[in-house]
């Protein structure tokens, strides 16, 4: 730690750059004692340059390369200012050298630090969080024009292969790049592709631009794996070979960053648990982080890291971005010398502030399904009495209690009245029979809505579904559920999400049978017949591809408009019909929709555009445990997991708090309680500096010193807070709380109140009729068939085959949502038809023989 105590701002600015200078790799020498020998790397104070004495000049290797202007502290606003300064000195001839105007040029304060390469293009001053290694600049000098200049260069990009909102994303991007723009946002639709966009213009960067490595950054593991495949078996229109026999692709799972690799793809997680120099457990890449609910109120200190420096990366893809760049995960991007360009469909305003507005593709949702990219979808709704209202038990009554974890009950008498409010419901209070009047409600309603879906022997097949739950033990009810409900075996329905092995276990709870992973039943999901009904909690809510999905279930509700256009998203992909029959073996035709359906009002209620910034009163304890491990010393977190812990060691018995101090090496809940208290008190802190000083001569104890000895106090107090906080007490403190019971009401039966598409979803249909109308009027003169049919007499309509292939093929082109079955459904939902569902697939000949058939619409 720097002792600034009776030193000028200008003093206090150079040590800050003398450290910084130090930690980049460089000896930093006054010129009274200099030794261009003594490393690679010299930063020379006060060097004559032309009429002036520059702060410091950088050599490398003997040969000057840089200047550096330092100010205090307080002229950070003003480094723009000085850059005039700073050319100076670097244009000047220095003392004993024939030396060319140095290219490159720092303004700093030791706090704030800009950069320019006078070699670009249009120079132009940038941010850094600190001074790039002397082996870095002397790689920049080996170059024959910079990255910046190269990015001038690209060839025009060809488009075989890519869809227009694809060839629009790039080139903007690409334009940006050579206007030096350093952040860029891409929306785009979910299943329009943007991690195949990004593939493309990571294969240009590093082919055309030379770019060093980028980073293709995500916060959940499964995205991770998912955009490693995704550049597997990336094939590039100009290359015989795939993308990773051509430049190597890394998925980092440690600290350990490959000299050779040139794509890395890391969660923000791990990366900041790098520059840090911590271990990360991978449990904590499983989540994102976003979803965790307490969040830092300033963000974490990111410190320079010597093997992790600020050049490591040229670029940096920020996936799913509307998520990953707030609170402490800003400072990761910050620390980074790198273009950000930003992934996601659900941009807030926050998203476009961070990307300085410069959107270089912007691809809604309803443009994908206009060009069918995408499908549209319906809503039908599912309301049950206790659904809406709530409920209540009357005192006296016995109910099973049951353990959250464990799901061991006990039989026990109420002592008063129980009124439960609907939230409260798959929490504090469960009601089988609100769940299964929900899962009987859906299961009777499928028939309705998709009545096409039974095979040869007239057994129905259930299209791929997706249930949202509430937690984990929330899923487990409804799976049950299902299985009965639907007389179906364990294959048929299972749990998707974070952790979820369905390992089997004896009755301590010890795994006897190691059962499939969450990311291999999700495999199965996507390309195998069963499971037909895959439930969740978080796993698959964003970010994961499943292209046959055609239901999404919600029986739990989010308040975040961007977390549920996500959920929603899940449905919207294409398949085609191949692919389609491969899972649903029924399927009459290619998916040209899908449905919500909602069980809890998850379409009506109000969203918000993100989560509310102070939310610490409903913090789960997870949480705090991981802001903690995290390294978090925030002092509202340490009060609010104090008196989360007080709360919890009324509620363990015996033997778990002698499993605490077992693992914490002999700590009981209440000791840690008190230390985190201690963090921040007064007169622990004095108490702990009182100690470090009696070991300190009174005579040396000046005002300094005493300073010193009270910052030590504290880090100790700190430190000593947070150590016990591992993993394994987190996930042991978490199961513990999660083992206290939930009330099981199976007194109050359930009444469906309504099973029903949505209101405005007629209003959609009606759309879609209209549209289709128009689309037909519009085009009359155009397509032989609706020449025939609008201007000829109703007796003279000689339509054939052919001439309605041509208008199925137009509509197809043109304006894919008006697929044949979409608009036939639409025409139902009207009752405005007169016969039976178009068998598109049908070929000309079954269609002459035994009489035409006569479709008709009023």
């Amino acid at each position: 730690m720097l002792n600034h105590t009776n030193q000028n701002p200008e003093q206090v600015a150079r040590d800050l750059i003398d450290k910084m200078l130090t930690d980049a790799g460089r000896t930093v020498q006054s010129k009274n004692e200099v030794d261009f020998y003594a490393a690679k790397g010299i930063a020379l104070r006060e060097y004559q340059a032309g009429n002036g004495a520059a702060d410091y000049i950088l050599f490398i290797n003997r040969k000057p390369v840089g200047v550096i202007e330092a100010k205090r502290e307080e002229e950070g606003h003003r480094l723009t200012v000085v850059e005039d300064q700073a050319v100076r000195y670097a244009v000047g001839k220095l003392k004993h050298f024939d030396n060319e105007p140095l290219p490159f040029v720092y303004e700093s304060t030791g706090t704030v630090t800009q950069f320019t390469d006078y070699r670009d293009p249009k120079p132009r001053a940038r941010n850094v969080f600190s001074f790039h290694r002397p082996k870095t600049l002397q790689g920049f000098l080996k170059e024959k024009a910079t990255l910046r200049a190269r990015l001038n260069t690209l060839p025009p990009l060809p488009e075989e292969g890519l869809r227009p909102a694809q060839i629009k994303a790039v080139r903007n991007l690409e334009r940006s790049f050579k206007e030096n723009r350093p952040k860029a946002l891409i929306q785009m639709a979910t299943g329009a592709g943007k991690t195949f966009t990004a593939c493309t213009f990571v294969y240009r960067l590093l082919k055309h631009a030379d770019a060093k490595r980028i980073l293709f950054l995500v916060d959940t593991k499964n995205l991770g794996e998912q955009a490693e495949q995704e550049f597997r078996k990336y094939q590039p229109r100009d290359d015989n070979r795939k993308f990773t026999e051509l430049y190597n692709v890394q998925r980092l799972n440690s600290s350990y960053i490959a000299a050779d690799s040139q794509v890395c793809i890391s969660t923000i997680q791990r990366l900041y648990s790098i520059l840090q120099e911590k271990q990360l457990d991978e449990v904590s890449e499983q989540e994102n982080p976003n979803e965790r609910g307490w969040q830092p109120k300033d963000p974490l200190p990111v410190g320079y890291n010597a093997t992790n420096p600020i050049e490591q990366f040229d670029f940096i893809i920020i996936d799913e971005c509307h998520r990953s760049i707030y609170n402490l995960w800003k400072q990761v991007l910050d620390y980074y010398d790198a273009f950000l360009i930003g992934l996601t469909a659900t941009p807030d305003k926050r998203t476009y502030g961070f990307f300085n507005e410069n959107v270089v593709s912007e691809y809604t949702f309803e443009e994908s399904v206009t060009d069918g990219v995408n499908v549209p979808y319906d809503i039908f709704t599912i309301e049950t009495e206790i659904t809406k209202n709530g409920s209540s038990l009357r005192a006296t009554e016995y109910v099973d209690f049951r353990e959250k974890l464990s799901r061991k009950k006990c039989r026990e008498q109420l002592d008063e009245d129980y009124i439960y409010q609907p939230n409260a419901l798959d929490k504090k209070v469960v009601n089988p029979n609100q769940i299964r009047q929900i899962v009987k409600a859906f299961k009777d309603c499928l028939p309705g809505i998709f009545p096409d879906r039974y095979n040869e022997q007239g057994v129905f097949e259930v299209p791929k579904t997706l249930i949202f739950a509430k937690t984990d033990s929330h899923a487990d009810d409804i799976i049950k559920i299902v299985r009965e409900e639907f007389g179906e075996s364990n294959e048929f329905c299972k749990k998707v999400t974070y952790g979820s092995k369905n390992d089997r276990e004896d009755a301590d709870g010890n795994v006897i049978e190691k059962g499939e992973k969450a990311k291999d039943v999700l495999k199965r999901f996507r390309s195998s017949w069963n499971p037909r009904i895959a439930v969740t909690v978080d796993m698959i809510a964003t970010g994961t591809d499943v292209k046959p999905l055609e239901i999404l279930l919600f029986m739990r509700d989010v308040r975040s408009v961007n977390y549920f256009e996500q959920m929603k998203g899940r449905g919207t992909r294409t398949i085609n019909f191949d692919d389609l029959r491969k899972v649903s073996s029924t399927a009459k035709h290619t998916k040209t929709h899908f449905i919500i359906i909602d069980a809890v009002g998850a379409t009506k209620t109000k969203k918000t555009d993100s989560r509310p910034p102070e939310r610490k009163r409903s913090v789960p304890l997870k949480a705090l445990l991981e802001a903690v491990t995290y390294g978090n010393t925030d002092e509202d977190l340490f009060t609010s997991l104090a008196n989360r812990l007080i709360r919890l060691d009324k509620q363990l018995t015996e033997k778990e708090k002698t499993r605490v101090v077992e693992i914490t090496g002999g700590k009981d809940l209440k000791h840690l309680v008190k230390n985190l208290l201690n963090a921040y008190d007064p007169d622990a802190i004095a108490g702990k500096t009182a100690e470090h000083l009696g070991a300190i001569p009174q005579a040396e104890q000046t005002p300094a010193v005493v300073e010193d000895c009270e910052e030590t106090a504290r880090e100790a107090l700190l430190v000593e807070a947070a150590r016990p906080f591992t993993g394994e007490l987190n996930t042991y403190i978490e199961n513990a709380r999660k083992t206290h019971e939930q009330i099981i009401d199976h007194i109050n039966l359930d009444k469906l109140l309504r099973a029903e598409f949505d209101s405005f979803t007629e209003d959609k249909t009606r759309k879609v009729v209209k549209d289709f109308k128009e689309y037909l009027a519009e085009n009359k003169d155009e397509i032989r068939a609706l020449r025939i049919f609008y201007n000829q007499p109703y007796q003279r309509r000689d339509v054939t085959f052919k001439m309605i292939k041509e208008v199925m093929e137009r509509l197809k082109a043109d304006r894919p949502q008006l697929a044949p079955h979409y608009v036939w459904e639409a025409y139902e939902k009207l009752e405005e038809v007169k016969d039976d569902s178009p068998k598109t697939n049908s070929s000309p000949s079954s269609r002459s023989s035994g009489g035409s058939r006569n479709w008709t619409v009023r």
